[in-house]
């Protein structure tokens, strides 16, 4: 009888022990699979840090401080990227000035620049206040990651995902995409002297919207720039 108990009692930490074999087994295979990445997860390995030096040579027409912004916080959000492809919108500047450049951080390349409309109520024709808070109508500040590629009222548009917490994390929620609009045109500047203004979507000249999205769509950076965006880091 003693010795059923002792078979008994080995048989029973034996079992143990191969269920732990096993279980450690699993889990060390499943840390070695990669896993299926959310919008917007970090890579890895985001884009190489000196390509945001490639930024100074376009300080002739980008303001300067817009850059030193950009390059002061980039490597907080530089790794969210999947493209090597950047977007800059100067809110400093008024609506009718072409204040959004799309540039390839990889070849120096300035890919785009065109004229973009801020939110209705973040000013007329010039931006003056931001808000991160839904149905204000306002344009928010900060970097974003693009994102989802849809076909709406718009026409083609792509979401855009808040990547700042309390500027404009909302994004998401507040609908704010990149779309076409008549409004954003030089057509409309000329016949009522400054841009039209959006729901607080970056909206852009139709005529490149199809261009601009397929370009930076699925996770390039967009940062928008106004005075007021320093005031938030302080």
């Amino acid at each position: 009888m003693i010795k059923g108990h002792h078979s008994g009692r080995y048989t029973f930490h034996f079992h143990k022990l191969f269920k732990i074999i096993i279980l450690t087994v699993v889990l060390v295979f499943a840390h070695q699979l990669p896993a299926r990445e959310k919008p917007g997860s970090p890579l890895k390995n985001g884009l190489p840090k000196e390509e945001v030096n490639q930024l100074l040579a376009f300080s002739g027409i980008i303001s300067p401080a817009l850059i030193n912004s950009f390059r002061a916080r980039w490597a907080a959000f530089l790794p969210y990227a999947k493209s090597h492809v950047v977007t800059l919108i100067d809110f400093s500047m008024p609506s009718t000035a072409k204040r959004l450049w799309t540039i390839n951080l990889q070849t120096g390349e300035l890919l785009l620049n065109t004229y973009v409309a801020h939110g209705r109520n973040s000013g007329d024709n010039e931006a003056r206040q931001f808000s991160n808070v839904p149905e204000s109508h306002q344009s928010s500040l900060g970097f974003y990651l693009t994102d989802q590629v849809y076909i709406g009222k718009h026409g083609n548009s792509m979401r855009l995902r808040g990547l700042e917490k309390n500027i404009n994390d909302k994004a998401w929620d507040r609908a704010i995409v990149v779309h076409g609009a008549e409004y954003a045109t030089e057509k409309f500047i000329r016949r009522y002297g400054r841009l039209g203004r959006s729901f607080g979507c970056p909206a852009i000249p139709p005529e490149v919207t199809d261009e601009f999205i397929q370009t930076v769509k699925d996770g390039s950076l967009i940062f928008i720039y106004h005075p007021r965006y320093e005031k938030n880091q302080a």
